[in-house]
């Protein structure tokens, strides 16, 4: 069970054989224990020391070695665990290459961990397209970011209630226009995830391809323009037959 949290096979016989007696033992006896072999036994009990496992000390000339309760290793294991996840949350490698490949994602979990990931690394800007339900996953990063001085604008579809100070809410105006969900995120000008249901199960496309991010750029400014026109001069322009045709054509 052991070698499942980073000890070697050694290591593992080593604390077993030291564990299951009920005094301390020198490194012959352990290697008698344990089989393994006496030219490894050092090396592997000083591993054990660094490792908070073994405790050792000196009976006249002969050391002496002792398991440290299975119970404290779980703990130390779990505490090195979590300090070391919080250190990876924080580590941030920067993105050096230009690639114009268009990545495809599959399975909503995975395609919420990406979105989640960009807006985290974003440095100056981030623009969000989405769905009320899953834009309300990102809300507290999102205001998170734009409390430290990141750039963020958002379109919900359906609306939301945010902190955020450059949001937008499109309401549906057109009755019996089924809207198909979707989410585009475009990160720093450079970082580009657009995602949208396809047999009902969420896909999603992934690049830095300057082009396409330019191009999606656009769209989402162009899906607020038309947001906000629609919020102010909607009931007129349903009225017109040839506009309101227009409009089921988009998402609206």
């Amino acid at each position: 069970m052991l070698q499942k949290f980073g000890f070697t096979q050694y290591e593992s016989q080593v604390y077993e054989a030291i564990f299951a007696q009920n005094e301390p033992l020198d490194a012959t006896s352990i290697v008698n224990h344990s089989n393994v072999p006496k030219a490894k036994i050092y090396e592997v009990l000083n591993r054990l020391i660094d490792k908070g496992a073994v405790l050792t000390t000196m009976n006249g000339k002969k050391k002496l070695y002792l398991a440290v309760d299975l119970q404290s290793i779980i703990l130390k294991i779990r505490a090195d665990f979590e300090k070391d996840i919080e250190e990876l949350k924080s580590y941030k490698i920067k993105r050096t290459y230009s690639d114009e490949h268009i990545w495809t994602l599959k399975d909503e979990t995975s395609i919420s961990s990406n979105i989640e990931q960009l807006i985290e690394e974003a440095d100056s800007s981030i623009l969000l397209l989405a769905w009320s339900e899953q834009m309300e996953k990102y809300r507290p990063i999102l205001e998170q970011k734009e409390q430290q001085g990141v750039y963020v604008e958002v379109l919900a579809v359906g609306g939301l209630e945010t902190s955020l100070s450059r949001r937008y809410s499109l309401i549906p105006m057109l009755e019996g226009n089924h809207l198909e969900p979707s989410q585009l995120l475009i990160v720093d000008h450079a970082y580009l995830l657009f995602a949208g249901i396809e047999n009902e199960a969420w896909k999603a496309i992934k690049t830095t391809s300057k082009p396409i991010v330019k191009a999606l750029t656009d769209y989402f400014y162009h899906d607020i323009a038309l947001t906000q026109i629609t919020k102010k001069y909607g009931d007129q322009l349903l009225q017109d037959e040839e506009i309101s045709k227009l409009l089921a054509r988009l998402i609206y």
